[in-house]
């Protein structure tokens, strides 16, 4: 299976955020960046590592992947960070996207973690989700 197949779940991914108008309010607008530009001031939500594996069948090629998706906040405390992750967990738990050139099987919710950054400056919840798609 290419690498194509996470490059169009995370593009739909990102549609399916972006094209919420809870979300995009919560954020200030479309700020969902596969890296967010130098001096972008929180709150965003950005893109994480991602792990892509043969999930293949002796009649279909497939693949599992796991993406992260990061929320960034300058508020103190977690509240803010923790509120954009919901909406973003709503937006894309078991939800059907279409992908360009494949097929989504699933899409799950895995985990979701914490942390302090930069000195305690920027609070940042990590979202794991983890898709299975097909070769069409």
């Amino acid at each position: 299976m290419s690498a194509s197949a996470i490059v169009a779940l995370r593009k739909a991914i990102r549609d399916r955020l972006t094209g919420d108008a809870s979300l995009r309010g919560m954020l200030g607008g479309a700020r969902v960046f596969d890296e967010a530009p130098r001096g972008t001031e929180p709150p965003y939500v950005a893109f994480g590592d991602a792990r892509t594996r043969d999930w293949s069948t002796a009649t279909d090629r497939g693949a599992e992947h796991v993406v992260a998706l990061d929320v960034w906040s300058a508020q103190r405390g977690e509240r803010e960070a923790l509120s954009i992750a919901a909406r973003a967990q709503d937006l894309l738990d078991d939800t059907a996207l279409t992908l360009e050139g494949h097929r989504l099987v699933n899409l799950r919710f895995v985990q979701i973690e914490t942390r302090r950054e930069n000195q305690g400056r920027f609070a940042r919840a990590s979202l794991r989700f983890r898709a299975v798609t097909e070769a069409p």
